[in-house]
């Protein structure tokens, strides 16, 4: 058996330092820990177990409380060794786990989260050119772009870039889609990661090597990060890089029809010379790939681009096109030999150049590029890019001289691929032993090399590096030159032709479900809550991420609806129509209608004892109370009147604490404490200075929230005030229309639409969440519902940690109708409306 320890320093409770003294909550803490908590407020503290308010006096000290005589008494009797273990804490904070919070109330987890939102691009940051209505190529290759107007760009994407920077978009994985009638749609981040959250992990992880290698390689194309069309409902998510701003090598020499050697310079060694130059700068950026454990597949002339200083990188984007160009046009499925053989001879005139090893991977064929190699069966690896880069200098080099493929057939295999790319080369080699004659016979032999059809006895990266180099610099210098880089040509990286991306996106009927928020269907039958109890579909957050159905719509009420509450197997909901009506949970059937007030309904509460109660109060200051034992009574159980004044507007709100005492927030600013059983008016707090707008009960502290902007917390053990929150917020004071409370979390709606977070009574954010006033608001684990003037139900997500909170936008369900009153509760969203309606949601499994 663990002995009892403090809930703080972890240490056992002994009779020398850490006696256990007795909170008024129940828990015991060391008189050690007791001195050093910090008081938030006079003479109050919170407790560290159960994180409650309770009393405290700093003057007396821990003294004022009673020993814990019991917990002394086991600690001392079973313990005679004076060695004390400290264990780990782990406490629970915004983002963790508690007895009532936890993990899977999480839209993500804050390690993924974290990992990609710095590389989600805001929605304006990018503006699409039109595609021109000659381009033929399918949906899904590269788009063009220039940086949008947007304000938050930052980070990767300097002030000059945005200036002066084309883009180049390739569609990556298509976005959780909405179909065109949908209310629901997700918030553009949100989008964004389920889309990544979708994606299989070997996805993800190519994805990650492609964003890294753009930041650590300045030989690779600057990756400024994702993005995708905010308003295009079933668009892609998209890779954004740079554009060509200096220029291709296509576009330089692509018109050189004898290549460098054919410049009609002088001197044959002055084309040779520039050759080398550019030759260089090529196998630099493809060694700085490889670095990054990247393998193009595939690469051509278009893939190399022209910084402003003249250097060479690889364009990402545009080898990413290539591959899917590539494997657009494999694809179909079983060919002949003689659209095999077109495809291989059409790659080499488009100057597409494919390894012999990713050709035959991408027909799927199981062919041994040489029967006597033990390694050359379907292997692929940096060696395969030395084959693709040999090509691409080649080209460089002679220009159209460079011979096609002319592929052998056999009687017995059919097609016979050794034999025709070894015959290749030897077309290759006697072509340029025409073009240079007897000079340069290193380069000759290294490029000839590269081109063996076995991968094993292919020249290596490095070798053709270096054999360009010396074309340049003088034996003696070529230490100024050298790479301290070992590169293995048998090794394997991440091959992009043949990878996840390279892919054309799927469509939208493939593996993309429906993200809808749909009208209801009467002929589909209604999965609802029975006996109080939750279904496997209790927990809305989780199910957030496939969307949201419109369950049920309640019509009854002839006015605005102004409160909604559940107990038993009951919803509540109160109107202005100076009625409340109780509707079935089972089949949200109307079971009943509570008459007898004389004016607006302003709010209602349930109390769940051992006679369940309704209560609800109106703008006349009537408060009734309502029985709920079947058969359900027309007349209220008791009903009393607040007393009227000059100030007199009626109550505004109510709660109830775990004593059953009512507390109701009125017009004349004060807010009353009543007993339930005979209605006696029990106290008055007073502090706010208009109207009490909102009350919420938790963790014996009452908080109230009022027109004057501020939010009060108030003692259930004498009903003193505690603090004022917002009183010292700059800038102009807004009314506090709704305030919610999660234990550690305060949350406090304004009419200017913003909302104010506090945690553990710190203030922690600001955000502003609605165009007009936040009327209603809900709070369920993590997730914070709010609706308002702007006819819009906005989903937050609240993570952080005790340093720091973000607000998360996840999604958004559009109205009808100004949003009065919203519940979450047993795995649905109840909202009310001013157009008398109450809707009824529900997230898609």
């Amino acid at each position: 058996m663990e002995l009892p320890e403090c809930p703080v320093c972890l240490e056992r409770y002994d009779d020398q330092v850490s006696i256990p003294r007795v909170l008024c909550c129940g828990h015991s803490v060391c008189e050690a820990c007791l001195v050093e908590l910090p008081l938030r407020f006079p003479n109050t503290i919170r407790c560290p177990a159960c994180t409650q308010l309770v009393r405290y006096s700093s003057e007396q000290g821990p003294s004022s409380l009673p020993k814990n005589i019991d917990l002394l008494r086991v600690c001392l009797s079973s313990s005679s060794s004076t060695s004390r273990s400290v264990k780990q804490s782990q406490r629970s904070t915004i983002e963790g786990c508690d007895d009532r919070s936890v993990i899977r109330d999480r839209l993500w987890s804050d390690e993924f989260y974290a990992k990609w939102k710095e590389w989600i691009l805001p929605h304006d940051a990018v503006l699409v050119e039109p595609r021109p209505d000659s381009d033929s190529e399918p949906k899904g290759f590269m788009l063009r772009g220039r940086f949008g107007s947007s304000s938050s760009l930052k980070g990767r994407v300097s002030v000059c870039s945005r200036n002066s920077k084309c883009l180049s978009l390739v569609p990556i994985f298509p976005l959780p889609g909405v179909v065109n009638c949908s209310k629901f749609k997700f918030s553009y981040v949100a989008r964004i990661m389920e889309c990544l959250e979708g994606m299989k992990e070997v996805e993800r992880e190519e994805l990650a090597l492609i964003l890294e290698a753009s930041v650590r390689q300045g030989r690779v194309s600057r990756i400024y990060g994702l993005w995708s069309e905010a308003e295009v409902v079933d668009g892609s998510l998209y890779l954004v890089c740079e554009g060509h701003n200096g220029g291709s090598i296509l576009q330089k020499f692509g018109e050189l029809k004898n290549g460098f050697i054919g410049l009609g310079l002088e001197d044959k060694k002055d084309g040779i010379f520039s050759f080398a130059v550019i030759g260089k700068s090529v196998c630099d950026s493809v060694l700085a790939l490889h670095l990054e454990g990247l393998v193009a597949g595939c690469l051509g002339l278009s893939c190399f681009v022209f910084d402003e200083l003249g250097g060479v990188y690889v364009d990402l984007n545009e080898v990413l096109v290539m591959g899917r160009k590539i494997v657009y046009g494999f694809s179909g499925g079983n060919k002949d030999q003689q659209k095999e053989e077109g495809l291989f001879k059409g790659c080499l005139k488009n100057e597409l150049f494919l390894s012999p090893e990713v050709s035959f991977r991408l027909l799927q064929k199981n062919v041994a590029i040489n029967p006597e190699g033990e390694h050359s069966r379907y292997r692929f690896g940096y060696g395969s890019d030395v084959w693709s880069l040999a090509c691409v200098l080649l080209r460089l080099l002679i220009g159209d001289a460079l011979p096609q493929i002319p592929f052998e057939m056999s009687e017995e295999n059919g097609f016979n691929l050794s034999a025709s790319y070894v015959c290749w080369v030897e077309k290759v080699s006697s072509v340029l032993e025409d073009k240079l004659g007897s000079e340069y016979p290193s380069l000759r032999g290294t490029l000839c090399k590269c081109l063996d059809i076995d991968q094993v006895n292919r020249a290596s990266l490095m070798d053709l590096r270096k054999c360009i180099q010396d074309m340049l610099v003088k034996p003696e210098f070529d230490f100024l030159g050298n790479l301290e880089v070992t590169d293995n040509r048998n090794s394997t990286g991440c091959c992009l032709v043949l990878g996840e991306f390279c892919q054309l996106p799927k469509g939208s009927s493939e593996g993309q479900g429906e993200y809808a928020l749909n009208e209801k269907e009467d002929d589909r039958p209604i999965d609802v809550v029975q006996d109080g109890e939750d279904k496997p579909d209790a927990n809305l957050v989780a199910s957030l991420s496939k969307g949201m159905t419109e369950l049920k719509d309640l019509r009854g009420h002839m006015d605005c609806i102004s409160g909604l509450a559940i107990g038993g197997v009951y919803l509540f909901s109160s109107s202005f129509d100076k009625t409340v009506k109780v509707w079935l949970l089972q089949d949200f059937s109307l079971l009943h209608t509570f008459k007898g007030h004389e004016n607006k309904v302003m709010a209602l509460v349930y109390v769940d004892d051992e006679e369940p109660l309704c209560v609800s109060g109106d703008n006349g200051g009537g408060i009734f109370v309502w029985g709920l034992t079947a058969p359900l009574r027309q007349d209220p159980l008791r009903k009393w009147y607040e007393q009227k004044d000059w100030r007199f507007s009626g109550i505004h709100s109510l709660t109830v604490s775990a004593s059953r005492c009512l507390y109701t927030g009125s017009g004349d600013r004060t807010i009353k404490g009543w007993s339930l059983k005979d209605g006696t008016l029990m106290c008055t707090m007073n502090g706010h200075k208009s109207v009490v707008s909102t009350l919420v009960v938790c963790d014996e502290v009452l908080y109230s929230g009022s027109w004057d902007g501020t939010v009060r917390l108030w003692s259930l053990s004498d009903h003193s005030p505690l603090t004022v929150l917002g009183e010292d917020m700059p800038g102009e004071m807004k009314s506090v229309l709704a305030i919610t409370v999660d234990r550690h979390l305060l949350v406090a709606a304004h009419e200017n639409g913003c909302i104010k977070v506090w945690r553990n009574d710190v203030f922690m954010s600001s955000k502003s969440l609605h165009n007009g006033a936040i009327f209603a608001m809900s709070m369920q684990g993590k997730c914070l519902y709010t609706g308002g003037w702007d006819k819009k139900v906005n989903i937050q997500e609240l993570a952080g940690d005790e340093f720091e909170l973000d607000v998360r936008a996840f999604g958004t369900i559009s109205c009808s109708s100004v949003v009065t009153a919203i519940l979450s509760c047993q795995g649905k969203l109840f909202v009310g409306y001013a157009d008398k309606s109450i809707k009824v949601y529900r997230g898609k499994w």
